[in-house]
């Protein structure tokens, strides 16, 4: 019997999760020939081609789409083993500030492997707005936040930029309304952004919600009596996103993550996990024609 690598196996993981050389070897704090000559060495190894290097883009054979399930579960399980045996001195707690609109798909599973991994750390998780989660943070209130916003400030770290995109009912006609009826919360931070945008087109528009409360924007949109703007890939299962050469461009928006010199080390591995997820998250929302890398 041969061993598998677990190193050569990690940086598998994260080419087919970010879907791309260049962004898993900035992950993994290695160069790009690095990781692709271990990429090389376990193709070498199995005796299999694991990336198609046909195209412009990376993506997986069928023997390495097979492979990554139990690559992610062995890197995963080497993690788990190693924090368990040598980590038992980190415990506390840790408070995660997460915007709203980005809970969901990679927070819940940061959590998860958080609490298998460091089960006497407890992450409390607070979610607001971008602007409220930053004073908490410089006031030492918030050990590790996640942003979304135009630009990084200091000392943050760009995760991913996601496209801002024009949502609306399911099948809606709200879009077609003039003036165009629109709907953000008083604090949101695309709220300034998106009329900005609608003035720079000319198209009028009227404030559809007077609140603070992110359900009353959902279930006015849900309703088809306005419109509003969701990042890429976060959109909830009762709206759909808007084609329409009328609507103008948005742009986007970077997601940004800021970590605390409070509580170095748990807080460290916390944010190697959300990395992970966003790094995931990103990939599976990115469409394969834009990926431009080769291996």
């Amino acid at each position: 019997m041969r061993n598998l690598d677990i190193t050569v196996l990690r940086s598998f993981v994260a080419v087919a999760e970010a879907g791309g050389v260049t962004r898993a070897a900035g992950f993994l704090n290695l160069t790009q020939s690095a990781v692709s000559m271990q990429l090389k060495r376990l193709e070498d190894m199995l005796g299999l081609q694991l990336l198609d290097r046909a195209g412009r883009g990376v993506t997986l054979t069928p023997a390495g789409a097979q492979l990554l399930g139990y690559a992610q579960r062995m890197v995963e399980l080497n993690d788990e083993i190693y924090t368990r045996l040598t980590c038992q001195e980190w415990e506390g707690e840790i408070v995660l500030g997460v915007p709203t609109d980005i809970v969901y798909p990679v927070i819940p599973q940061v959590l998860q492997r958080m609490g298998r991994t460091h089960p006497r750390v407890k992450v409390r998780l607070i979610s607001s707005f971008t602007k409220s989660l930053k004073a908490q943070f410089a006031r030492g209130l918030v050990d590790v936040i996640l942003t979304t916003e135009p630009q990084v400030g200091e000392g943050g770290e760009t995760l991913l930029e996601v496209p801002l995109r024009w949502v609306g009912a399911l099948n809606g006609q709200a879009l077609k309304a003039r003036p165009l009826r629109v709907a953000f919360c008083r604090s949101c931070g695309f709220r300034e952004h998106v009329l900005g945008a609608l003035d720079g087109a000319d198209l009028p528009w009227e404030l559809a919600v007077d609140s603070d409360s992110d359900m009353t924007v959902d279930a006015t949109v849900s309703a088809d009596l306005a419109v509003s703007a969701r990042l890429h890939g976060h959109v909830p299962a009762f709206v759909d996103y808007i084609e329409d050469d009328m609507l103008p461009p948005l742009g986007a928006q970077l997601i940004n993550l800021y970590e605390g010199k409070g509580k170095k080390g748990i807080t460290q591995i916390l944010c190697d996990y959300i990395r992970q997820g966003m790094m995931q998250a990103g990939a599976e929302n990115t469409p394969r024609e834009r990926l431009r890398e080769t291996v």
